[in-house]
């Protein structure tokens, strides 16, 4: 049985605030605030262990796999930026996790689609949920990627 870690605490880098809306033990709702502009960018976010969530049944997920999701429309107008750096601050929070997965709708939201793959996200494959088909874009370390693939490249903390 896979054992499902705690959702870890978010510090971002450059510039950028998280501040907690709400949350469980494994999902967390979010405010981005984004540095340098009159006025400050703000959007919700989600992130949440795939493990635990909507994602579960959908392909090998490790415990430490993440899902982030972006408040609708938001990618319209949030910089791809965004997108990296959440991905780079849950990286920080947990070098364990092998993959944040980011679900583009497939019904035709190419921007948020282009936006995530502006943030270093690829496409993986389309799955159905219980009420939408998806397009799942990954983001993954280099220790995932690179072609030495030893375990003890694998971060333990």
């Amino acid at each position: 049985m896979l054992t499902v870690p705690p959702l870890p605490t978010l510090d971002p880098p450059y510039g950028w605030r998280v501040v907690m809306a709400a949350g469980t033990r494994f999902t967390g709702r979010f405010r981005l605030h984004g540095p340098g502009t009159d006025t400050e960018v703000e959007v919700e976010v989600e992130v949440e262990r795939c493990a635990a969530g909507r994602l579960r049944d959908t392909y090998p997920v490790s415990a430490h796999d993440v899902e982030v999701r972006v408040a609708s429309g938001a990618l319209d107008t949030l910089p791809s930026e965004a997108l990296r750096m959440l991905a780079d601050a849950v990286w920080t929070a947990d070098p364990r996790c092998r993959r944040i997965v980011y679900a583009a709708a497939a019904d035709g939201d190419l921007n948020s689609f282009a936006q995530a793959e502006a943030a270093g996200f690829r496409h993986v494959v389309d799955v159905d949920l219980a009420d939408e088909e998806v397009r799942l874009l990954v983001a993954e370390p280099e220790w995932v990627t690179g072609g030495d693939r030893r375990l003890d490249r694998v971060p333990q903390s």
